[in-house]
């Protein structure tokens, strides 16, 4: 029986990576909690970081191993392999580590203020740039200040905040308790794209309050996962643009009644379109074939991509 469990999926090309991540946990004030490790057909297994840990340590550990199914897949098995007396679901990416009060933030907050859904800033270091703190989206946005040691905040309407820029937001600090997690899932075939924002907006729009607090709880890793060496050279890259064409158009569902919020997620959708494109004329700029096969499946679920070619060519010519 715990209050946390930790669900981490796994797949890691670099041994010793997940060791850190255990360290981190271990190392929290807050330790009523008990770890699910997904083991998403890595190339390295977890049982070598296993083995540094004490076996007090071990025996709160619970390794499920499956098919690989990509980070949302190996996510949801954890959601349902959660015991039943859990409280709250926290998430740990394998190659990030918690900062020692993330837990014990997490669970003042979500029982002062009786929410569900915790988001805490986290560090990216200087390669993830682009993420910024909570306290910075008080400078933009209307909040409510709830708490000032840490900072814990609200913001009406969250989910329309989060689709004009997500950066303050990430897996590794979020935290939803039971009436989420027995409900919320990833959509899982999304893989290499923007799997994590569709469940951010679905535990936002089902979630009783939202709590945002501006200490880090985590730091970002830099491990060697699924997502490095994609880049727009990569055979991958046009897979993962169309799978975040396929999430922004099943966001838009979700704010159909939005007109303002509608506007922004198209305007993402018209960026990705572009970037697939730009990835397949460089193909050809490199004598490579396109990748026909996708382009025609893409085409045939967004016309609009057909405009864009039209679009890029005329661009093309007029230079």
């Amino acid at each position: 029986m715990a209050t946390f469990t930790i669900i981490i999926p796994f797949y890691q090309k670099q041994s010793g990576i997940l060791n850190r991540a255990f360290t981190s946990i271990f190392e929290q004030t807050f330790q009523d909690f008990d770890i699910l490790v997904v083991d998403d057909e890595s190339p390295v297994s977890v049982d070598g970081d296993l083995k540094s840990l004490t076996e007090e340590q071990r025996s709160r550990i619970k390794v499920i191993r499956q098919k690989n199914a990509g980070p949302g897949g190996a996510r949801n098995t954890g959601l349902d392999n959660i015991p039943a007396s859990t409280r709250y679901a926290a998430f740990l990416d394998s190659d990030d580590i918690w900062t020692p009060n993330h837990l014990q933030n997490a669970y003042d907050g979500l029982t002062r203020f009786e929410a569900d859904c915790y988001f805490a800033s986290i560090h990216g270091g200087e390669e993830f740039y682009y993420h910024f703190s909570m306290a910075e989206l008080a400078k933009s946005e209307k909040v409510a200040r709830l708490s000032e040691e840490p900072l814990i905040m609200e913001i009406p309407e969250i989910a329309s905040v989060m689709l004009k820029n997500w950066s303050f937001l990430h897996l590794s600090c979020m935290v939803i308790g039971r009436p989420l997690f027995e409900k919320v899932r990833f959509e899982a075939a999304l893989r290499l794209a923007a799997e994590d924002v569709l469940f951010f907006c679905d535990s936002m729009l089902a979630a009783k309050r939202v709590l945002l607090c501006d200490e880090d709880g985590a730091l970002r890793g830099e491990g060697i996962n699924i997502f490095h060496s994609i880049d727009n050279d990569s055979p991958q890259f046009l897979k993962q643009q169309f799978n975040t064409w396929v999430a922004l158009d099943t966001l838009e569902t979700r704010f159909s009644r939005r007109p303002q919020d509608v506007a922004s997620i198209r305007s993402y959708k018209n960026t990705t379109r572009r970037q697939a494109l730009w990835s397949q004329a460089r193909q050809i700029k490199h004598r490579r074939m396109p990748q026909f096969g996708l382009l025609a499946k893409w085409a045939l679920r967004d016309p609009a991509i057909l405009q864009s070619v039209v679009a890029l060519a005329v661009g093309k010519l007029s230079r």
